[in-house]
């Protein structure tokens, strides 16, 4: 049993992770709604997405400009230094006015996002095994041999977030204003450390192997809606069809989700493979098993 760890760069991570089949069906529903508003030409539909892209990365610039001039002004404060630090909480101020113009219905300006993802590599038997140990030096209380069991038990991407919660951070930095002018720089500093610390950590869980069972699946009703499969067309299916079976089975022994729900899972795999056994085809086959795998996924992909 294997884990191979990445701490992924924002960009390629970003692109990678929102261009995965997880978010097709999103995506797909985001272009479908811009298509049949009044901008229905593709070149116009790109402008439109530029300008809202280009518009974030302004905001997230000022957000982040914003949080390190608030980094300055305490560094200035610990040097005693009260116009250096009045500055820069003027700036930062500014800044995160600019952020609030821009975008007035903003809550969270999201100022830094990594994504790491944990890959299992593993056999079924091997996790079972695993949880078998884990649970038999629980009962002993060994707990620590446990963790160390449990710590590499997970197939998933973790998207990290760290966000200005822009209720609440542009007015701590204006009384942070107002202690220094007050000569009250000890509590100023104190004041300036709780700003900081305000900041929200988000975690968003995605499971490897939901992102694999939908990538298996999408691939695989475009076979099972098509005539005339060849020989190698059905095979690829089967495969497609065994393969999504195998990941959901590592998704139940890793723990994700609702556990009844795998059970209507499998049963819709069986119904498929009956549908199409024998060069059968049809649409429709797949709307039951991507309703429960929506269902299966959702409680997960939320902040935890």
């Amino acid at each position: 049993m294997k884990v191979r760890i990445f701490t992924l760069c924002l960009g390629i991570l970003l692109a990678t992770l929102f261009s995965s089949p997880l978010y097709a069906e999103e995506n797909k529903n985001k272009s479908r709604n811009l298509t049949e508003s009044s901008v229905s030409d593709p070149t116009e539909n790109a402008k439109v997405e530029d300008k809202i892209s280009q518009k974030r990365e302004e905001i997230v610039k000022e957000a982040v400009a914003a949080i390190e001039e608030t980094k300055k002004a305490l560094t200035a404060l610990e040097n005693d230094n009260k116009h250096d630090a009045l500055n820069a909480l003027e700036k930062s101020v500014g800044k995160l006015d600019v952020v609030l113009a821009r975008d007035p219905d903003l809550a969270l300006a999201t100022i830094d996002t990594k994504i790491t993802i944990h890959d299992l590599i593993s056999t079924l038997k091997d996790i079972e095994k695993a949880k078998k140990d884990a649970e038999n030096y629980l009962e002993d209380n060994d707990i620590q041999k446990a963790r160390g069991i449990l710590k590499d038990m997970a197939s998933e991407v973790i998207v990290s977030t760290i966000s200005i919660p822009l209720a609440t951070y542009p007015e701590a930095v204006k009384d942070v204003v107002a202690l220094i002018d007050a000569g009250k720089t000890k509590e100023a500093k104190t004041a300036l450390h709780v700003a900081l610390n305000s900041l929200i950590v988000t975690d968003y869980i995605i499971p490897l192997p939901f992102i694999r069972t939908e990538e298996n699946l999408n691939l695989a009703e475009s076979l099972a809606e098509k005539k005339d499969r060849t020989e190698k067309e059905n095979t690829s299916l089967t495969f497609l069809l065994e393969d999504t079976r195998f990941q959901l089975k590592m998704a139940e022994a890793l723990g994700y989700g609702n556990e009844a729900l795998y059970e209507k899972l499998h049963d819709q795999i069986d119904k498929i493979i009956e549908k199409t056994e024998g060069n059968k085809y049809g649409s429709g086959y797949f709307d039951d098993i991507s309703e429960f795998l929506s269902e299966l996924i959702s409680p997960l992909t939320e902040n935890e």
